[in-house]
């Protein structure tokens, strides 16, 4: 395919800055972007943010049915240009909206450069669908898979880490340079894989009494948990820690996921424990 540069000059269009459009090109970048997808013959791969269609033009090349998503109209007809003549489907939807299992049918791999400014809120969306996603493939920014893969004791490490590694593994597997993209975005990027669990790392993960828990320990970093979880409104942290086993003057950011499940299955006994605010 033509560079990003060439097909945009084409058609007289420009990236919209407001839609975190940065287009990537580099032949062995997406190469290697299709071949962590994993999807082949007989397999199902939804795009999000198709683009111009140099990701899914890799991806189709593996022999798997691939759908594009793309939710700006004048690239979906692009797309449309692009693909006549290949059995590649362009579907025009947001992609924090769209419902995999109507798109493939059944589980599906999912892939794409995601706007990093709706990273997370794409991202959840397809782990509150992972019953019917086998892996996703993500490019996001650095920072954001920093926090995404961080480990208890590390400054990267909060809600966003819990949230994800409750719902999946989740690994770092490359960087990309900035001037892969066009226009080169202002922060690095990397490249991310989330294969879902079958179930939650920790029995009651993913309910909103643990979300509200992990939200409440991470509020306010510098303080203590037991004053983290009081600011909170859990007027029982202090008996809950003490059930728990966690020591009270730990902070958030220690915890192992297994501690914070301990932690709120603690705050859910008894009314008394319940949150106030």
């Amino acid at each position: 395919m033509d560079a990003p540069g060439a097909i945009l000059r084409r058609r007289s269009l420009r990236p919209k800055k407001s839609w975190g459009q940065n287009f990537l090109g580099d032949p062995a970048i997406l190469d290697r972007i299709a071949r962590s997808v994993g999807g082949g013959p007989g397999d199902v791969v939804i795009e999000l943010g198709a683009g111009l269609g140099h990701l899914t033009d890799r991806l189709a090349a593996t022999g798997a049915r691939v759908v594009a998503v793309e939710r700006d109209r004048e690239l979906a007809a692009v797309l449309r240009e692009l693909f006549a003549e290949r059995p590649i489907e362009i579907v025009e939807a947001n992609a924090a909206r769209l419902s995999i299992r109507e798109l493939a049918g059944g589980p599906a791999f999912v892939a794409g450069n995601l706007p990093y400014h709706l990273s997370s809120e794409i991202l959840f969306h397809c782990l509150d669908q992972r019953a019917d996603v086998r892996r996703m493939i993500f490019t996001l920014q650095s920072e954001f898979v920093d926090r995404l893969v961080a480990g208890p004791g590390t400054r990267s490490y909060g809600v966003l880490s819990v949230q994800a590694q409750l719902l999946a593994d989740v690994e770092r597997l490359f960087e990309i340079p900035r001037g892969a993209f066009l226009p080169p975005p202002h922060v690095d990027s990397a490249v991310v894989a989330l294969t879902p669990l079958a179930a939650p790392r920790v029995a009651g993960g993913g309910s909103p009494h643990f979300t509200r828990v992990v939200r409440g320990a991470f509020g306010q970093r510098r303080k203590t948990l037991l004053n983290a979880l009081r600011g909170a409104g859990f007027e029982g942290a202090a008996a809950a820690l003490a059930r728990a086993g966690i020591e009270p003057g730990r902070r958030a950011e220690t915890l192992e996921l297994a501690e914070l499940g301990a932690l709120a299955a603690a705050l859910a006994e008894g009314d008394s424990l319940a949150p106030t605010g």
